[in-house]
């Protein structure tokens, strides 16, 4: 059964059907040849969207959505580059640190991306920083906001491996502060060898002020949104509405920036968006279904527990699968049909659930920059109009902090578990 839904997944890939197609597809042929109940179809579908974190997805990228529309992204970039501007290569700190921020209101790669993206290229390549150095730094940057909270992949985690999705978004906390400071360390060194630029002129203090208040309503978003999670008022879906209403407010009453045609713009995004998320997660659970009929998840674990009980061994293990999927899946997709069949083995050797949904984010998320699927690659291409293998160059020298970030957080387990296990004692 295994091998038949394989194959037909890889021939619908192949005739270019879309990734939610071809799962759905070669799992209802499949349900079909073995005469399985059809009514599993619509049930598995429809079960697994019934679901209260998932709901928090679409509230979270209208939140995004609705808070780029209010023209916060420039103010935080004015904001961090009167402060570090000064600094040899401060643009490049800038990037990271507004990604950083950005991070804490839309939960996704691509819509950091999107927001940011052609702002901070700009900027950058207008101060003499070279194109593809610019382009290079904003997709590693992007690389945060999957991983701090509101992080969608992780809400996604958190549904296939049915763990705990507050705890699994709190657990994002320091590994993308980690990820930060691995660049931002790595920027620091190429800035002295390459000889980067910096600002020359010394913003005033009050007008470091002026800019702080225009910019604190965007910076308490994040402190909103994580704040009332660890403070227990409000769960993720909870926080995700208000986060919502918060976007509106500033949008309204402070940035007056909000018309009622940018609105409906926003909610039309976010249902194309969400329409497309909640596609491949219906799709995907159908997939994963059958692939659970035929014990492939026990099956699996029972081999993994064979090759070592050892958690550090079985999370190299995992690592290496998750970054040759990554090449070739999108996130969303690889986590829904990869967390259930290798999650049950890997908590059974004592890996925390919370550094397990890390270390799937922060894989997948380093597919995004790499080929042949790696979408953040080719986002960047469009919006610079540069050749793709002109990205890639520009973006492989930071490689080298990602990937230390990631084995930080592989090696160490307290950095994914230490604040979930301080807020929820």
């Amino acid at each position: 059964m295994t091998l038949t839904l394989l194959v037909l997944f890889a021939l619908c890939l192949l005739i270019g059907a879309p990734v939610a197609i071809s799962l759905g597809l070669s799992a209802g042929l499949v349900i079909l040849i073995h005469d399985l109940p059809v009514t599993v179809l619509a049930q598995r579908a429809v079960n697994t969207l019934d679901s209260s974190p998932l709901l928090a997805v679409p509230l979270f990228i209208l939140a995004a959505s609705l808070l780029g529309a209010t023209g916060v992204t420039t103010h935080l970039f004015d904001l961090m580059r009167m402060l570090v501007g000064r600094v040899r290569g401060g643009m490049a700190h800038v990037n990271v640190l507004v990604s950083l921020i950005f991070s804490g209101m839309s939960g996704a790669a691509l819509a950091d991306i999107g927001a940011l993206g052609g702002i901070q290229i700009r900027q950058m390549v207008h101060q003499g920083y070279s194109q593809r150095f610019a382009s290079g730094v904003t997709i590693a940057a992007a690389t945060i906001g999957p991983i701090f909270p509101p992080s969608i992949p992780l809400i996604i985690f958190a549904t296939a491996a049915e763990v705990s999705t507050i705890r699994a978004l709190l657990a994002g906390v320091v590994p993308a502060i980690v990820v930060a400071v691995a660049l931002m360390v790595q920027i620091a060194l190429m800035a002295r060898r390459h000889d980067l630029p910096r600002d020359d002129v010394r913003p005033s203090l009050p007008a470091i002020r002026r800019k702080a208040w225009i910019s604190l309503p965007a910076l308490l978003a994040p402190v909103l949104l994580v704040g009332g999670m660890i403070s227990g008022f409000f769960g993720p879906t909870e926080a995700a509405g208000v986060t919502v209403a918060y976007a509106v407010l500033i949008g309204l009453l402070v940035y007056r920036s909000l018309s009622l045609e940018g609105f409906i713009g926003c909610t039309r995004e976010t249902v194309l968006a969400t329409a497309n998320v909640l596609f491949v997660v219906a799709a995907a659970a159908l997939f994963a279904w059958v692939l659970t009929m035929d014990r492939v998840p026990a099956r699996a674990g029972a081999w993994l527990l064979e090759v070592s009980e050892n958690p550090l061994v079985l999370l190299l293990i995992l690592n290496l699968l998750l970054l040759v999927v990554g090449m070739f899946l999108e996130a969303i997709v690889a986590i829904l049909i990869i967390a259930p069949i290798v999650t049950p083995a890997l908590l059974q050797a004592g890996v925390p659930p919370e550094q397990l949904g890390v270390v799937f984010v922060l894989n997948l998320m380093l597919g995004l920059l790499t080929p042949p699927v790696g979408m953040s690659l080719y986002m960047v291409s469009i919006i610079t109009k540069m050749p793709l293998q002109s990205v890639i160059r520009g973006v492989a020298p930071f490689y080298l902090s990602l990937f230390a970030a990631l084995a930080m957080v592989t090696l160490i387990p307290g950095l994914s578990t230490w604040l979930p296990n301080l807020v929820m004692k």
